[in-house]
């Protein structure tokens, strides 16, 4: 999510002017939000010298069962708490219920700011 910074109102209505531009840190970039598809990956640059991996579209998930880790295929997205236009578009995020090979399972991470789609199997 981008930083907007202060209000440009005041509490009374009248406008505040801007004292600076933003600086480097200030900037956000657009998000990018992970659809089920064959796998696509991208690299961001990120603040410290250091690089993101974000997936544009994946179709893997590792999914969580008791002690042991499977690498299951994702089918679609069954339901997203945090946007239900977001299950109708097949857009993973955190949170979100997928169909895999192995069952129904809730994804732990974030696959548009790590790359990877982890998840828990629901029973």
């Amino acid at each position: 999510m981008k930083d907007q910074g202060r209000s440009p109102r005041k509490r009374t209505g009248g406008r505040r002017r801007p004292n600076h531009k933003k600086k480097k840190h200030e900037l956000g970039k657009d998000t990018i939000e992970a659809q089920v598809g064959e796998q696509r990956l991208k690299t961001v640059d990120a603040r410290g010298n250091t690089q993101k991996v974000r997936a544009v579209q994946t179709n893997v998930a590792s999914i969580a069962d008791g002690a042991e880790t499977i690498q299951a295929t994702i089918e679609n997205v069954v339901e997203n708490p945090s946007n239900p236009n977001y299950a109708r578009r097949n857009i993973i995020t955190k949170g979100a219920i997928i169909e895999t090979s192995e069952g129904r399972a809730r994804v732990t991470s974030r696959p548009g700011q790590h790359g990877q789609v982890n998840a828990v199997l629901v029973e």
